[in-house]
């Protein structure tokens, strides 16, 4: 059986990012509908394990490149091989995580391949052979279903957490495919110095949880209230775009049109108005409370439970409430 449906794992040093996974199960339901199997492409270096790793969430076949130059996932390195492989592997369906690595890699190889990519899928469907994309469109207002029949590959990227993670396999086995890099590191422009840490916060696009602050915040000092409740249960702190252009907390956790796209399965908004920006950024979380004094704001109409209230009044008595049920 052919391998048409190939997923590109994004990682960092050789740890996938969940993402990969919960599109590696998307591709072996899309491969069974299809009747072809799943090929996984892994590109870095010493990356023995995530080969076995890919195994065991669903991969077939994994096609690996194992070398220095690609060590730290540099897109220049990384898209031209993909592209090389795509060309002589012509596989019908190219899937990979809508992730930042996820969405450069791709974007470099459909210019290479002179595709397009249909871009942060939230639900794939195959019909009479043909692969459907559904993704949102104007600002998550509506869905669309968009299908490039008579592109091969039809390369694709699926939101982070809009797809269940496969439970692995023990022991799973398949074919490994080893390949040479296309550039060498003197054809690499970019050239990786060093790693700038962050402060340790759960990332937003794999947190289940996010507990945000908006302009109602009221200053830098207003996020303390909402990084102890997002704590204590485990999750990241996120922010509009009014608290980021404010300076009152970096870019790194704005959640919105300009910033991260999240589905965590809760979401809390806290002084946060509920623009179509930021709607667009965090519309598909599973469930959505809204803390907010303005029982007109928009964000309500979005949120399943609402609680119109002074933020730090209501935070602070939800962080003890919830200190005292997960104990």
């Amino acid at each position: 059986m052919r391998n048409e449906v190939w997923v590109y794992v994004d990682h960092f040093n050789g740890e996938a990012l969940p993402a990969s996974w919960e599109v590696m199960g998307a591709a072996r339901t899309v491969a069974m509908a299809l009747e072809v199997g799943v090929a996984a492409i892994v590109l870095g270096h010493q990356v023995k394990e995530l080969v076995m790793e890919a195994f065991s969430f669903g991969a077939d076949e994994v096609i690996v490149c194992d070398d220095e130059t690609l060590a730290d996932c540099r897109v220049e390195a990384c898209a031209a091989l993909l592209t090389q492989l795509a060309r002589d592997g012509n596989p019908a369906v190219l899937l990979a995580p809508a992730t930042t690595r996820g969405r450069d890699v791709t974007a470099v190889t459909s210019v290479n391949l002179e595709s397009g990519v249909v871009a942060d899928g939230i639900a794939v469907v195959v019909e009479n052979g043909v692969v459907q994309v559904i993704r949102p469109v104007y600002a998550g207002k509506l869905h669309s279903t968009v299908a490039a029949p008579h592109v091969r590959p039809q390369l694709i990227t699926l939101r982070p957490r809009a797809f269940p993670k496969p439970e692995p396999l023990i022991d799973r086995s398949g074919e490994i495919t080893r390949v040479a890099p296309v550039l060498a590191e003197d054809d690499i422009r970019v050239k990786v110095i060093d790693y700038d840490t962050d402060d340790g916060q759960i990332s937003l696009t794999d947190a289940s949880i996010i507990v945000s602050g908006g302009r109602g915040v009221g200053g830098p000092d207003g996020f303390e209230p909402l990084m102890e409740l997002a704590k204590t249960l485990g999750g990241a702190t996120g922010s509009s775009r009014a608290a980021v252009d404010a300076g009152w907390i970096p870019y790194s956790y704005q959640v919105g049109q300009t910033g991260k796209t999240v589905s965590p399965d809760l979401y809390i908004a806290c002084g946060i108005s509920g623009a179509i920006q930021h709607q667009a950024g965090m519309r598909t979380s599973k469930v959505i409370v809204a803390i907010n004094q303005d029982p007109e704001a928009p964000i309500f109409k979005l949120a399943k439970y609402g609680v119109v209230g002074d933020l730090f009044e209501v935070v602070p008595a939800l962080t003890r409430e919830f200190e005292t049920r997960l104990r």
